[in-house]
């Protein structure tokens, strides 16, 4: 049930950013955070020395309480930052696609991303309530009543890159007064992929890859100017769809004309993504499917932009370089 959750959660993804994300991606588009360069407190008494965010990640003003102690996060990828940064108990509610991550207290109320019942979410007197720009994909905004009513809103628009990923980290931390963990966090990442990248700048002979996150027969991949594409890059392999921008449906066609030397999915909704791939009319005379190259990548760690995707970087780097980096 987990996988469907976060692979149902991917699929909106795609499809808003396909069907309008126009809409939302220019006034959600995020901004730099100056660098705050003073002494890093601790997450204690010293804590409240840290100042609190005054803008979102998409550029909103906000006012944080200076106390938060009920938080409701409406996505998956902001509630596993949350419950990463020790602030899982502080949870009230969260959207559906949360109810089963580990970390969270049981039995939450849950509410539906695009629609979520403002009644009974502001009758839970949240002191925080953080959003995604999903939420947004029809150009509207269903959390605004939230605001209106004076609660704390914030949008963290979903990252396309990992400095951007590192940047939403950093906000939740600093906007929940934890910055130490924040950066423990980002540099436990940051640590974890230099280790690949000091393999991945040796390697001479790029492979190619194709990444599907959505199956036949409707194929959804992705081209530049999204994390996973940077992430095939770090591992030193190269998309087939590197020419083409953001979250793309594929033909085919294009994917069999192409002949990638990989073939990666991580499709979760039919029962078995890689036999389903190599059993595919036309796609047998396939470099990846004749040398039997095709493998699953964990759903969760490569839809969802947080820390987590350093589990699928390394799953990505073992399938496709196993000889460098299975060792």
């Amino acid at each position: 049930m987990k996988k469907k959750l976060f692979t149902m959660a991917s699929i909106l993804l795609i499809v808003a950013s396909m069907t309008g994300c126009s809409k939302y991606l220019a006034p959600e588009k995020k901004v730099q955070e100056p660098t705050n360069k003073t002494e890093q407190q601790t997450p204690d008494k010293e804590s409240n020395a840290q100042s609190l965010p005054t803008t979102d990640r998409a550029g909103n003003e906000i006012t944080i309480p200076e106390e938060v102690s009920k938080i409701i996060s409406m996505s998956p990828s902001n509630t596993e930052i949350i419950v990463a940064l020790g602030y899982g108990d502080k949870l009230i509610a969260v959207d559906k696609y949360s109810k089963d991550i580990e970390g969270i207290p049981a039995d939450l109320p849950l509410f539906d991303i695009m629609k979520p019942d403002v009644e009974q979410l502001v009758a839970l007197e949240p002191d925080l309530v953080i959003a995604s720009g999903m939420s947004k994909s029809d150009g509207g905004d269903p959390f605004k009543p939230v605001k209106d009513l004076g609660i704390c809103l914030v949008y963290i628009p979903s990252s396309d890159s990992m400095e951007g990923i590192y940047e939403d980290i950093m906000f939740l931390a600093k906007s929940l007064k934890n910055e130490e963990k924040g950066t423990e966090l980002v540099e436990g990442m940051k640590t974890e992929i230099s280790k690949i990248t000091e393999l991945s700048s040796k390697i001479t002979e790029k492979k190619s890859v194709y990444f599907e996150i959505a199956a036949a027969p409707n194929l959804y991949s992705f081209g530049s100017g999204v994390f996973l594409n940077e992430m095939i890059e770090l591992i030193g392999a190269e998309n087939i769809f590197a020419d083409q921008e953001k979250w793309i449906s594929v033909s085919d066609e294009s994917v069999v004309a192409a002949d990638p030397d990989i073939i990666l999915t991580n499709v979760s909704y039919v029962e078995n993504p890689t036999e389903e791939i190599k059993s595919r009319a036309g796609w047998d005379n396939m470099t990846a499917v004749k040398n039997n190259d095709v493998y699953y990548i964990d759903n969760s760690a490569s839809s969802l932009s947080n820390h987590n995707v350093v589990k699928a970087l390394k799953e990505m780097a073992e399938a496709v370089y196993p000889e460098v980096f299975k060792k």
